[in-house]
């Protein structure tokens, strides 16, 4: 299949990913992104697409996979900014809360090198495989050491 061909099949199935787009994000905003994110990866990954096969499915997997990723970071940043603001008051701090947000600060970044760089990517919602692609490892290296560092971060903080 010709890239003209592929980009006019694509082209033609685009506006049916609006509605589940919309579906997906009640909002029609984050609608109009996930569908220029889901062609945007489309394009990029037209070497994946086998021909002959529903186009229309394989667009409307690459929407969903998207947002599945999207929410589950933004799930991840959501639990740590939440912990962020359960440790920043908005009157006058308690001094055991900036106690135990200086520990976990200082546990954080107390963590050997090997660890930290992962566990400080993880903590703002990246995931594992981009990790992994960000600092140029194996995928289970990244894994392993976000284990081993969640695994410090409870030995050294007590609650």
């Amino acid at each position: 299949m010709s890239t003209q061909e592929f980009n006019a099949l694509i082209i033609n199935n685009a506006e049916g990913l609006r509605p589940f787009a919309i579906t997906l994000t009640h909002d029609h905003e984050s609608a109009k992104d996930l569908c220029q994110e889901t062609l945007y990866k489309a394009f990029a990954y037209r070497d994946k697409y086998q021909p002959g096969t529903n186009v229309k499915a394989w667009l409307f997997t690459i929407m969903r996979n998207i947002f599945i990723n999207d929410y589950r970071r933004n799930g991840r940043k959501k639990l740590v900014m939440d912990t962020v603001r359960y440790f920043e008051p908005h009157s006058a701090p308690s001094s055991d809360k900036k106690l135990l947000l200086n520990e976990i600060n200082g546990a954080i970044y107390g963590l050997p090198a090997i660890f930290k760089a992962a566990c400080l990517l993880y903590l703002q919602g990246y995931k594992y495989q981009e990790i992994a692609e960000a600092l140029n490892e194996p995928l289970g290296t990244i894994k392993s050491r976000i284990h081993f560092a969640k695994k410090l971060l409870q030995k050294q903080v007590q609650r």
